[in-house]
């Protein structure tokens, strides 16, 4: 126990947060919370099962002077009942703690600071800022796999205040997509006829990677995209300067590859859902 301590001490920061990204949302910390804890119980419940193993083949072998067969028991109703109630109320503890966390990642009923309509398209993305009403169309990076420079730079760039709470509305043009910023450490599927949202509260300034994550067609792998925290300041003149070179207003369904997708318009924001109306009108 004492080696394992000293060994433990010596762990970076990713171990402590059981190797997954670094997390720069409010939420970000109790996903990896509940990660550890899962693990440790986990191995905590093998540790008991393996040595409860070693116990028996150890306790229970045979001597050299036995012969035949040890007595048979064929049930012991104490030890089963036991065994069949302790891995369900795990199973349930499990589940309840996982639909809770789920529900808070979701949660949209507190008022957001900025309101982003991200649609999946193959294989790039389009950012509608819906309170700003300006947009940014993406375009592939097909050069990606080359490796040379200047190409990242290139992928559409979401730019977002920092210590804000960003409501994220989901949509897709054509097939099913996933939006995934790992250091977000939230995914969430986009799909056609549906509205997905959740909300995240920015709480790092930086350049973080992001990509679709559900297998959408040959270029699914370049289907990527930047997000940037920065201050409220430098958010404002982002803003500014994107309606002046081109990204004003919003991009709606006239781009979508199967035309209007119907399902679930009570959940876009009310700037989103005029244009949906509207498109609906012209296609009926």
């Amino acid at each position: 126990m004492a080696a394992l301590v000293l060994l433990l001490s010596g762990c970076g920061a990713e171990f402590r947060r059981g190797y997954l990204p670094e997390p720069v949302t409010e939420i970000g910390p109790k996903v990896v919370a509940f990660w550890n804890w899962t693990w440790i119980a986990a191995l905590a419940i093998g540790v008991l099962v393996w040595g409860l193993t070693l116990w028996c083949i150890v306790a229970y072998r045979r001597k050299k002077d036995e012969k035949g067969l040890p007595p048979q028991i064929r049930y012991n109703v104490p030890i089963e009942i036991v065994y069949t109630v302790v891995p369900v109320m795990m199973v349930l503890v499990l589940f309840g703690k996982t639909v809770e966390l789920q529900h808070e990642m979701v949660d949209t009923s507190q008022p957001a600071d900025v309101t982003v309509n991200a649609i999946g398209k193959k294989w790039s993305w389009d950012f509608n800022y819906v309170e700003a009403e300006a947009h940014i169309a993406g375009e592939q990076a097909f050069e990606l796999h080359t490796g040379e420079p200047g190409v990242m730079e290139t992928l559409p760039t979401l730019v977002l205040p920092v210590d804000s709470r960003i409501e994220f509305v989901l949509t897709s043009r054509d097939v099913i997509h996933s939006f995934w910023v790992p250091q977000f450490l939230t995914k969430l599927d986009m799909l056609p006829g549906q509205v997905n949202t959740f909300q995240a509260v920015t709480t790092t300034e930086g350049t973080f990677q992001g990509k679709c994550a559900e297998l959408c067609g040959a270029y699914h792998s370049q289907m990527l995209f930047q997000v940037q925290v920065v201050s409220q300041e430098e958010y404002d003149a982002f803003i500014e300067n994107l309606k002046a070179t081109g990204g004003d207003g919003l991009l709606g369904n006239e781009y979508n590859l199967y035309g209007l997708h119907e399902g679930e318009p009570e959940k876009l924001p009310p700037a989103l859902l005029e244009d949906y109306n509207a498109t609906s009108e012209e296609e009926n």
